[in-house]
């Protein structure tokens, strides 16, 4: 049996995993020890410090304001380049262009064509077969 090679992303959540169930242990102590004394027991930990110990981050009111804003902006920037530029005088419509037609001289033609290419294509077909 092949023995599980650990790489380093395995060890680190191991690490990660162990640190989790270490702090709950703590926690679970230090509200025994409370017990014990009788006082109220003190929070282990702030309750925004996330599993790898680091405080989350938080964005004031006027920071997301900025952030939305910012984003407005970019899209607004994007939107403008990929559309294109409408002028402030309406321009005139332009007529549409005219459906081609195709004459029925020129058709007879092209089927002719066809017809000779394809003759020509069976012969080749009866001569090397």
């Amino acid at each position: 049996m092949a023995i599980p090679k650990m790489t380093n992303a395995i060890i680190e959540a191991a690490i990660l995993g162990f640190e989790e169930q270490k702090r709950q242990i703590d926690a679970q102590i230090a509200e025994l020890r409370a017990m014990l004394s009788g006082t109220a027991a003190a929070p282990a930990e702030a309750a925004d410090v996330t599993p790898t110990g680091r405080q989350k981050r938080k964005v004031s009111a006027a920071g997301r304001k900025a952030m939305a804003l910012a984003q407005q902006k970019r899209w607004a920037a994007k939107k403008a380049v990929s559309a294109p530029e409408v002028s402030e005088a309406p321009e005139a419509p332009v007529a549409a262009k005219p459906k081609r037609t195709l004459s029925a001289a020129a058709k007879a033609k092209m089927i002719a064509a066809i017809k000779k290419t394809w003759a020509a294509k069976r012969a080749a077909a009866k001569e090397s077969a």
